[in-house]
C-alpha cells in the first residue's frame, strides 16, 4: 500500500483528493493537514510514502514544510499549485520536492503521479521544470551555486546533464550522443549519485543554478 498524507488549507480540496485516492486499491490516505506545520508533524508521526502538498497555506507554507519533511527523510513530497508557473513551485523543487501537479490534474494522472513518486521517480518533466527555471532563475549571468560541485562528473556525464536540463528523455539523449538507452540510464544514475541528488528534477535545477546551462540556451 502507498500511504499518503493530504495537505491543503481548503477542506473541500482534501475531500476531493481523498475520494479519488481512496478509490484505489493500492493507496491509503493515512492523514490530512490544513497547514504546513501540521503536515510536518504528521509526516514525522505517520511516516507516509508521499505527502501531497499544497503550497499556499497559513501558519507554515508548503515550501517550508517540504524542506522540513525532505530534510528529515520522513516522506517524498509532491506539491500542488493552481498556476503552472508559480515561484512557490520553484522554491519547493529547490527544497527537495519530487515534482508538482496542477490542482486541476485529471484523477488518473494524479494517481499515476503518486505511484511514480512512491516508487522513487520524479513526476515533473524536465521541459516543464525548465519553464519554471527560465522564469525564476533569471538571465543566468550570475550562477547561483559554485560550479565546482560538478567537478566530480566525467565529460560524458556533463554532456548528459546538459541534455537532461534541455528537457530530453533518455531515448532522446541516447540518439543525440549515439549511445544505448541503457548506457544513458547508467550515466543518469551516476550523475544523481555523485551529486547527491534525489532525482532528475533536482539535476535540472542544479544544472541551471551552476550555470552549466542557462535560460534561453537551446
Amino acid at each position: 500500500m502507498i500511504r499518503v498524507v493530504l495537505v491543503d488549507d481548503q477542506e473541500l480540496m482534501r475531500v476531493g483528493f481523498r475520494m479519488v485516492l481512496g478509490a484505489q486499491p493500492d493507496i491509503d490516505v493515512v492523514g490530512e493537514a490544513g497547514n504546513g506545520e501540521e503536515a510536518a508533524r504528521l509526516a514525522a508521526e505517520l511516516r507516509p510514502d508521499v505527502v501531497l502538498m499544497d503550497v499556499r497555506m497559513p501558519v507554515l507554507d508548503g515550501v517550508e514544510a517540504t524542506k522540513l519533511i525532505v530534510d528529515a527523510g520522513t516522506a517524498r513530497v509532491l506539491v500542488m499549485t493552481t498556476f503552472d508557473l508559480d515561484e512557490y513551485v520553484y522554491a519547493a523543487l529547490r527544497g527537495g520536492a519530487s515534482g508538482f501537479l496542477l490542482k486541476d490534474t485529471p484523477p488518473d494522472h494524479l494517481v499515476s503521479a503518486l505511484r511514480s513518486v512512491a516508487s522513487g521517480e520524479a513526476v515533473v518533466s524536465p521541459s516543464v521544470t525548465r519553464r519554471l527555471l527560465d522564469r525564476f532563475v533569471g538571465s543566468g549571468d550570475a550562477p547561483l551555486r559554485d560550479a565546482s560541485v560538478l567537478n566530480v562528473l566525467t565529460e560524458r556525464e556533463r554532456e548528459v546533464l546538459v541534455l537532461i536540463a534541455k528537457g530530453m528523455s533518455n531515448t532522446e539523449i541516447a540518439e543525440a550522443l549515439f549511445l544505448s538507452e541503457a548506457t544513458v540510464k547508467t550515466h543518469v544514475g551516476r550523475i544523481l549519485a555523485k551529486l547527491d541528488l534525489r532525482d532528475r528534477v533536482q539535476a535540472v535545477v542544479l544544472a541551471y543554478e551552476t550555470g552549466l546551462t542557462r535560460p534561453g540556451v537551446s
